[in-house]
């Protein structure tokens, strides 16, 4: 059995063939996915951050109205970019949308992705620490984010406060006990899955990794996957570990599928982050239902991970996204186990 969710990264454009026209589209039409979603019994809603762009990016109000439109999905992000973040407010802020949720917040975060703009956390007016770079930075927020959420009190009380306070030092409010357990690290080398793994995070690996060793994508991804598993394990931790990768999946159902999708690139492509970090993507999937399982029994990395991710195409529309997801439940799934 696997969890399936689906990622969104919520893009909008005024093109005249885009379905989400604007900001306003792409967050709604986000709300009703997650409800659809539900509905065809999938297990989760997960939605990209990105900064300066016509895509989602500030994730906790549609997280929260996500969380107050449904009832049983699990609603998270893939991922949010600690270069950008406040950890106390956004202790706050993840908190109340876990309170919202009834405790399902599965929140991704990471240092995050080549950006829109250079180095775009300095107009949020962060700066890393002497000695820190950007990466570093990211990291050691995620430190004090997480020590946050275990809800310990360390703020000293006012002796005069405008409304009575419990004994002892003060911690963030609303505090949303678990949330601390439900924290994803996205990881794009193998030392960094097993920094998350050390610190107790769940690990999540996308599309997109540093190209370590030169094999398919597939491969790396699923020893990176290794190496998180025997870090955690080295770390002592009593809990179980969650993995999700993401993958573009679409089965070939109807013409629709097949004008949209039966060019999908199916092949790993290799890149350059910033110019110099050579990284490889994985490929995509699109093929008639019988095909596309015998190419995912092959998939070493979807293999190992408990969750999967499918990413979608938001700007064509609630309703042919929905149509892809339930494909995939209904087509693919049972056949390889998943369901």
């Amino acid at each position: 059995m696997k969890k399936i969710g689906f990622l969104s990264f919520g893009h909008w454009s005024p093109n005249p063939q885009s379905r989400t026209q604007t900001a306003s589209d792409a967050l709604l039409q986000s709300i009703d996915l997650a409800v659809e979603a539900e509905r065809l019994g999938m297990d989760g809603a997960y939605f990209r951050v990105h900064h300066f762009a016509r895509q989602l990016a500030s994730p906790f109000p549609l997280l929260a109205a996500v969380g107050a439109k449904t009832r049983s999905i699990e609603i998270g992000t893939a991922v949010i970019d600690m270069r950008y973040e406040n950890p106390h407010y956004m202790t706050e802020d993840a908190g109340a949308a876990d309170v919202i949720a009834g405790g399902r917040l599965q929140l991704g975060i990471s240092r995050g992705s080549p950006e829109q703009v250079i180095e775009g956390w300095r107009y949020f007016g962060y700066e890393p620490d002497e000695g820190e770079d950007d990466a570093a930075m990211a990291r050691h927020r995620t430190e004090v984010f997480l020590e946050l959420l275990r809800g310990k009190g360390f703020a000293q009380p006012n002796p005069q406060p405008m409304f009575p306070n419990p004994p002892g030092l003060l911690r963030l409010e609303p505090y949303s006990e678990g949330l601390r357990e439900r924290i994803w690290w996205g990881a794009a080398t193998n030392a960094t899955s097993a920094w998350a793994a050390k610190l107790g995070m769940n690990l999540q690996s996308s599309t997109l990794k540093f190209d370590e060793t030169g094999e398919p994508f597939h491969i790396q991804q699923a020893a990176q996957i290794r190496a998180f598993q025997a870090a955690w394990k080295e770390a002592g931790h009593a809990r179980t570990p969650r993995i999700s990768v993401s993958r573009s999946i679409f089965a070939l159902v109807d013409d629709r599928d097949r004008t949209y999708f039966g060019r999908v690139q199916e092949k790993d492509q290799i890149g350059f982050l910033d110019g110099t970090t050579r990284a490889i993507f994985g490929r995509g999937y699109a093929a008639e239902p019988d095909v596309l399982i015998e190419q995912l029994r092959k998939d070493e990395a979807i293999a190992a991970a408990d969750t999967l991710l499918l990413t979608v195409p938001n700007q064509l529309g609630v309703a042919y996204n929905a149509h892809v997801l339930e494909a995939i439940l209904t087509t693919v799934a049972p056949a390889l186990g998943w369901r």
